[in-house]
């Protein structure tokens, strides 16, 4: 199994990256983890890139020119002198990755909503791309700071092989604290939205988000764990992950918007 980390999802979260151990400071609601090991804490004081293995992700920004959000490359991120703003930077407080996406900001072409949120890339600097067949995971914890109505945390998206701009799937956090899975129907468009979960806004908790045997998405929220198949109309594609705050509302406010903190980040394909 190829292991892409950020900072392994447990109460004092851990994670091996480039054989070094990192823990960032346990937040409320968040769960123990089997076989957790103490190491030093996350430094709140350096880049994300300095915490967080950032190798395999690119950054997306909701500034920059209509219909062209500014990207940051994984050579950028990585370091404790990497790059952080405004809109994606570490809290001086605990270490945690945090993604800020106002109601107002520069969009993709395909979307009207801004977002602070990472792509998954190769470590050769190729965009991610891969079948659905064999195991594909995402595991998190995280903790929505703030958000104005709803906001997408996790997604799973298509790659090449149509012409699709579609999702396969969504994780939606909205400001009820509802916790709500979109599986899109087909390449088409359609979603199915489904509730998995409520944590209240402020507090932490976990998600995986995954494939398996090319026909079924995996998820587990705090341990609960659900299935969903996939239209075989999907087979075509190939996918991608993506994490960080999405915002599903708009406005002429760049004060409104969605914050999200990420104590922890992995990915993983076999």
């Amino acid at each position: 199994m190829r292991m892409r980390t950020l900072l392994t999802s447990l109460a004092t979260v851990t994670a091996v990256t480039g054989g070094l151990a990192l823990t960032a400071p346990a937040a409320s609601g968040s769960t123990n983890v089997t076989g957790a090991v103490a190491a030093p804490l996350a430094d709140p004081t350096v880049a994300p890139g300095g915490n967080f293995d950032l190798g395999v992700w690119q950054l997306q920004e909701p500034v920059g020119s209509p219909g062209s959000p500014t990207t940051i490359s994984s050579a950028r991120l990585q370091g404790a002198n990497g790059f952080q703003d405004s809109y994606f930077y570490t809290d001086t407080r605990d270490g945690a990755m945090t993604f800020w996406a106002p109601e107002k900001g520069v969009t993709t072409p395909n979307s009207n909503y801004a977002r602070s949120e990472l792509r998954e890339m190769n470590r050769s600097g190729s965009a991610a791309n891969w079948s659905l067949s064999g195991t594909h995971t995402m595991k998190a914890t995280l903790r929505v700071v703030s958000v104005t109505s709803n906001v997408c945390v996790g997604q799973i998206h298509l790659g090449t092989g149509g012409t699709s701009t579609k999702p396969l799937l969504e994780l939606y956090y909205r400001s009820s604290g509802d916790i709500v899975l979109g599986t899109e129907n087909s390449p088409d468009g359609g979603q199915t939205l489904h509730t998995v979960g409520n944590v209240a806004v402020g507090k932490t908790w976990n998600y995986t988000i995954g494939v398996s045997g090319g026909n079924t998405i995996n998820l587990t929220v705090n341990g609960s764990t659900t299935h969903y198949a996939i239209p075989s109309s999907f087979n075509a594609y190939k996918q991608y992950f993506k994490a960080g705050s999405y915002n599903q509302s708009s406005s002429d406010s760049t004060t409104k918007g969605a914050r999200v903190a990420f104590y922890g980040l992995t990915v993983s394909h076999s």
